[in-house]
């Protein structure tokens, strides 16, 4: 079945510059995700065509949506969406050739965008997520809150329009997010409604626990006495719940089985907690220019990181056994075999999820 209208690939030659590069990684998952964010772009612009928001409430959302983001957690769903398909097909020698067509590569994406319907509920929950840290990201900002005027590497929204504005445009991308799940968009197939209440399930609470852990964040700031504990209760909601929820939608949309479902959980509490530890270190060794967003941010605020409770030489040992913890959880429940550390470095290569955690643990901003 055909389940878009849109191109569903674009040449390598023809990608927005923004994208950022898998270059260490095998061809084939560069390749995935690259054509993954292509994908998004085209559903972000038929979402707002969809939504049809006055002005200048659609063009601060569509200056918002379309920086030069990592796309970490639409790029989450869509690799655990791909994992567990190839687990899946690998563990069923009777399944179809159409379902198999989940390789790490542009045409087996576009093969699941033309015989895959469960894929198109995995473009929604990309859009979902993508929508919800975007929002996040955008009320962050605000005077009230960070008071920040950089983010992905341009002036913060309530710089570029009114303040008003601004916060009306996290408002209806943070209602967005979960109207899309549902929505009868012109590229998309009709959505799936047993899928659909799976994934509001798990996204609505992490969506909840995201706003709670921000909350709890600003209730640290300028605490002396913040333990361990505390900090990754912080952050285990703030940053961490919609890494989980982006790991888990994907993986719901491939049909996963209990186990692969605890084992994406549990990759994702790992993984979302070293990407917080991740931010801090890079907060203060790295420049205002590669980050996107202001540098030593964190001291200026007098926030609560795992820097000032640990020293950077210890964090990034932490964050590097987080990283490793994630993907022994993947390693384990999707390839049912203990690998050595050349075996994992193999499996990122040929698993668009295990090369996602790679990057993850590589990236400078």
């Amino acid at each position: 079945m055909t389940v878009s209208s849109t191109p569903s690939f674009i040449p390598e030659s023809l990608m927005p510059s923004r994208l950022v590069s898998f270059t260490s990684f095998n061809n084939n998952t560069e390749q995935f995700h690259s054509a993954v964010r292509v994908q998004l772009a085209q559903d972000i612009d038929v979402l707002f065509e969809y939504a049809n928001l006055p002005s200048p409430l659609i063009d601060a959302c569509r200056y918002v949506m379309t920086g030069q983001g990592k796309l970490v957690r639409p790029l989450l769903v869509a690799s655990a969406f791909d994992s567990v398909n190839q687990s899946n097909a690998n563990d069923n020698t009777d399944k179809s050739t159409d379902n198999k067509n989940s390789m790490a590569n542009a045409d087996g994406l576009e093969a699941l965008l033309e015989n895959d319907s469960n894929y198109d509920m995995a473009r929604r929950a990309a859009l979902a997520v993508e929508l919800l840290h975007t929002y996040s990201l955008v009320h962050d900002d605000l005077p009230c809150m960070d008071d920040d005027d950089l983010r992905r590497g341009q002036p913060t929204a309530h710089i570029v329009f009114e303040e008003s504005t601004a916060l009306l445009a996290g408002d209806v991308l943070q209602t967005l997010a979960f109207e899309v799940l549902t929505a009868e968009l012109p590229t998309f197939a009709p959505y799936n409604s047993a899928i659909a209440s799976q994934l509001i399930a798990i996204f609505a609470p992490r969506a909840r626990r995201m706003v709670s852990g921000q909350m709890l964040d600003l209730n640290a700031e300028a605490s002396a006495n913040i333990s361990q504990g505390d900090l990754e209760a912080i952050h285990r909601d703030k940053t961490g719940a919609l890494i989980e929820a982006a790991m888990l939608m994907g993986g719901i949309c491939a049909g996963a089985t209990a186990p692969q479902r605890m084992a994406l959980q549990e990759c994702a509490q790992h993984i979302g907690l070293a990407f917080q530890v991740q931010d801090d270190i890079l907060d203060v060794t790295t420049s205002t220019d590669t980050l996107g967003k202001p540098a030593g941010s964190d001291e200026k605020l007098d926030k609560s990181t795992y820097v000032k409770l640990m020293g950077v030489e210890n964090a990034t040992s932490y964050a590097q056994s987080l990283f490793n913890d994630g993907r022994t959880a993947i390693i384990r429940e999707m390839s049912r075999h203990e690998s050595s550390s050349s075996e994992l470095r193999n499996d990122a290569n040929n698993d668009a999820l295990l090369a996602l955690i790679e990057w993850l643990w590589a990236r400078k901003k």
